[in-house]
């Protein structure tokens, strides 16, 4: 998680990340989402934020309060980058519904005017799409944080 808050201050990408750092993108990604790191891939990521590899390894040692404030992630930061990385997930999602539907259409259109089947696809996908969208802008949060805390209280058979 600090990698990528450091990535987001500076606003540079994953791709920019990985170019500056001679690490690949799917290196990056499994950083960011909390999978460990070779030794060499953290040297060359504290090299290009220009910090301590002592600082950047933070989350592996929590309890070392020698470490620096400025750079930790608190839960509403995390909370808001999560936010943010579904949000783009739903419009990644939409776009290529879009351009995948408009080009079955052609291709429809192409092939067999005379019957347009990819009605169904558009349907299909849309349905999709449009579960992604509720749930991303919790306009309709069925198994939401709420759910999620009595399920575990249920499972638990005491609160939390």
């Amino acid at each position: 998680m600090i990698v990528r808050k450091l990535r987001l201050q500076r606003g540079w990408s994953q791709e920019q990340l990985a170019e500056l750092s001679g690490l690949s993108v799917r290196t990056i990604q499994r950083i960011e989402r909390g999978q460990s790191a070779g030794l060499e891939s953290m040297k060359s990521l504290a090299a290009v934020f220009e910090i301590e590899l002592t600082e950047l390894q933070q989350e592996k040692a929590m309890n070392d309060k020698a470490m620096s404030d400025k750079i930790q992630v608190s839960a509403q930061e995390e909370e808001a980058i999560e936010y943010v990385r579904n949000i783009k997930d739903f419009y990644t999602h939409l776009i290529t519904y879009l351009l995948v539907v408009a080009g079955l259409f052609v291709f429809n259109y192409i092939v067999t005017p005379g019957y347009i089947w990819a009605w169904w696809t558009a349907l299909g996908w849309g349905i999709g799409v449009v579960s992604h969208a509720l749930s991303v802008f919790e306009v309709v949060n069925l198994f939401g944080a709420d759910w999620e805390k009595r399920q575990v209280e249920k499972r638990l058979g005491r609160k939390l």
